[in-house]
C-alpha cells in the first residue's frame, strides 16, 4: 500500500482503515433441535403442544417490543419487507430530530430459523425448519456505536442480530477526542490527524463485545430475565465488511485516476492474483470459483472480485474518496494461530478461522493485508500521459557495471509481453524469481523435458531480469533470490502496456476509420 501512497502523497490528504458493516448473531443453546428439546422437557411442554407453547412466548416478546417503544415515545411500526428499513429509520430520526436513544421498532414477516414437529418412529421429534415470522427491528442512535439496529425472531430459539458501523464508531471517538473531520454518509472525506485517527479505529477489536452485545440482547429479549435465565448468547461474526479509504485533496484528480484504476482491476486482475489479495495459492485443491465483476452505478461504477462467499471491492465514494473493501462471509478459507487438537495432543498451530466473536482482530488482520496487497497492485496505474514523456529513458541504452545493456523498445511486442509478467499482482506482494517470470512469459508453451533447453530457458530469463535490473525498472531483494518492482519501474512498465494495448490500436483505428 505504501508504494501508492507515495505515488500519490501530493494528491492524498490521508488514508483510514476501519471496519465498515458489522452483522454480529448471537445463538442460544436451544438453537438446535436436541437442544430445544431438552428445554422443552425441562419446561414440561409436550412436543406436540410445541406450537401454541411458541406462540404464547412469541407475543410476549412482541408485546415488549410495543410496551418499550411506548416508554420512549418512539414510534412501533409495521412494514412490508420491501421497504428500506435503514433509510426509513434514518429519516424518522432526522424528522424527530433524536440524538440518542431509541429511534423506532419496525415489525416485519420475514424467514428465520426455527423448528418443527416431525413424526415417525416412535414419538414425535422435533427438526430444523425456515418458516416466515415476526421479526422486530429495534434501531437506536447509541451514545457509543451511534446508529444501529438489534434484531430478534420473535419465534423459538430467539436468534438476535446486532449491526454495527465502524464509521460511526470511529467518528463518536473522534468527536470524544476533539480531532476535526467531515463525515458525509459512512464516509470521511476529510480527517485533520489521520495518524491519531488510525489508532483509536485499531481499539475497535479490543472491546469485550459479548458484554456489549449481551447488554442489547437484554433490551430486546426479555425471556433472558425470566424463562431463559440460566442461558447466555453465543456470539458470531455473520458479515464483516473492513474497509481502507484513500481521502483525495481534489475531486477531479479521482476522477480521472479511477478511470484508469477500473479498467486495470477489471482487465489485468487475474484469478491468481484475487486469491493472492486473500492470502491464497490456486493450486489443483482449490474448488470454487473466482469472478470479477463490473457494475455500473450511480454516480459511478464498482468493480467487485469474489472467491467463494468472500470478496473485495473498489469503488468510490463522493468522488474524493477511493475504498477498497474486503468482505468475509466464509472466514474458514482463512486461518488463525491457535490451540487445536493435532493426533490426540493440544498443540498451537494454524487452524481455520471460525466465525466466533473473539476472532474479530483476525478479521481485521486478513481484510487490512487483502487493502493493501490490492492497492500495492494499483500502484502500477498513473495518468499516462505524464509517464509517456519519460518512456524514452527505456529507449536509450544504459550501462551497469560497466557492462552496457541495450535498449528497451515499448512498441515491441516480446518487451510489452516481459513488462505485463513482470507486472502481475503477487509479484507486488511477494517478489519474484526466475521461475516466476519463466512460468507466465512461457504459459503457452509446453514445458522442455531436455534439461540443456530447461537450462537455456533460464539463462535467458536471467538476461531479461539483468536488463530490468539496469534500467532500474526493478531492484533486488537483500539475502534472497527474488526482485521487486520499483517505483520507476511500476510507472514505466504499466504506460507502456497501456500504450501498446489501448493508446496505439485506438490510434490504428481511428486513422482506418
Amino acid at each position: 500500500m505504501e508504494q501508492f501512497i507515495v505515488k500519490h502523497q501530493a494528491r492524498i490528504l490521508g488514508v483510514i482503515s476501519c471496519f465498515d458493516r458489522l452483522l454480529l448473531k448471537g445463538y442460544l443453546s436451544i438453537s438446535y433441535p436436541e437442544g430445544m428439546e431438552s428445554f422443552l422437557n425441562r419446561q414440561g411442554v409436550l412436543f406436540k403442544d410445541f406450537k401454541h407453547f411458541a406462540v404464547a412466548c412469541s407475543d410476549t416478546v412482541k408485546d415488549n417490543a410495543i410496551q418499550t417503544a411506548r416508554k420512549a415515545g418512539r414510534p412501533f411500526i409495521y412494514l412490508n419487507s420491501a421497504v428500506r428499513k435503514e433509510e426509513h429509520a434514518r429519516e424518522i430520526a432526522h424528522r424527530d430530530g433524536i440524538t440518542q436513544g431509541l429511534v423506532c421498532v419496525f415489525s416485519v414477516v420475514e424467514a428465520c430459523q426455527s423448528f418443527k414437529l416431525k413424526y415417525g418412529d416412535g414419538k414425535p421429534r422435533l427438526e430444523s425448519s425456515s418458516p416466515r415470522a415476526l421479526c422486530l427491528y429495534f434501531y437506536y442512535l447509541d451514545r457509543e456505536f451511534g446508529f444501529m439496529h438489534v434484531r430478534i425472531q420473535t419465534w423459538f430459539p430467539f436468534t438476535v442480530q446486532v449491526y454495527l458501523n465502524g464509521h460511526e464508531w470511529l467518528a463518536r471517538k473522534m468527536t470524544q477526542h476533539g480531532i476535526g473531520y467531515v463525515q458525509v454518509e459512512n464516509a470521511f472525506v476529510r480527517i485533520d490527524d489521520c495518524r491519531r485517527a488510525q489508532r483509536f479505529a485499531d481499539r475497535l477489536v479490543k472491546k469485550n463485545f459479548p458484554r456489549l452485545l449481551d447488554a442489547f440482547a437484554r433490551k430486546v429479549n426479555p425471556f433472558l430475565d425470566d424463562l431463559l435465565q440460566n442461558m447466555r448468547y453465543y456470539w458470531i461474526i455473520d458479515q464483516a465488511e473492513y474497509a481502507t479509504d484513500v481521502l483525495f485533496r481534489d475531486r477531479a484528480v479521482l476522477k480521472h485516476l479511477y478511470a484508469h484504476l477500473l479498467q486495470h482491476a477489471t482487465v489485468c486482475f487475474s484469478a491468481e492474483d484475487v486469491l493472492t489479495f486473500l492470502g491464497r495459492k490456486l493450486n489443483g485443491n482449490f474448488q470454487g470459483e473466482v469472478t470479477n465483476r463490473l457494475k455500473k452505478r450511480w454516480p459511478g461504477a464498482r468493480v467487485k472480485h469474489r472467491m467463494k462467499g468472500n470478496w473485495i471491492k473498489m469503488y468510490d465514494k463522493h468522488g474524493c474518496v477511493l475504498r477498497i473493501e474486503t468482505v468475509i462471509n466464509h472466514p474458514y478459507e482463512f486461518r488463525v494461530r491457535r490451540e487445536g487438537r493435532r493426533q490426540g495432543e493440544w498443540v498451537m498451530g494454524w487452524y481455520p478461522m471460525a466465525k466466533r466473536i473473539s476472532n474479530l482482530y483476525r478479521y481485521a488482520e486478513v481484510c487490512l493485508s487483502a487493502n493493501r496487497a490490492y492497492l500495492a497492485a494499483l500502484s502500477v496505474v498513473d495518468d499516462p500521459a505524464q509517464a509517456y514523456r519519460l518512456l524514452n529513458d527505456l529507449c536509450e541504452p544504459v550501462a551497469k557495471n560497466g557492462r552496457r545493456r541495450r535498449a528497451l523498445n515499448p512498441l515491441r511486442k516480446d518487451e510489452v509481453a516481459l513488462f505485463a509478467a513482470t507486472l502481475r499482482g503477487e509479484h507486488f506482494i511477494h517478489g519474484f524469481r526466475n521461475r516466476d517470470l519463466a512460468t507466465h512469459l512461457n504459459a503457452r508453451q509446453p514445458k522442455s523435458k531436455d534439461p540443456r533447453e530447461r537450462k537455456r530457458n533460464s539463462a535467458r530469463i536471467t538476461r531479461l531480469i539483468q536488463l530490468l535490473h539496469a534500467h532500474r525498472l526493478i531492484a533486488k531483494i537483500p539475502r534472497s533470490r527474488r526482485y521487486r518492482i520499483t517505483l520507476r519501474g511500476a510507472t514505466l512498465m504499466s504506460a507502456a502496456v497501456y500504450l501498446y494495448n489501448h493508446d496505439v490500436p485506438n490510434i490504428i483505428a481511428k486513422h482506418a476509420a
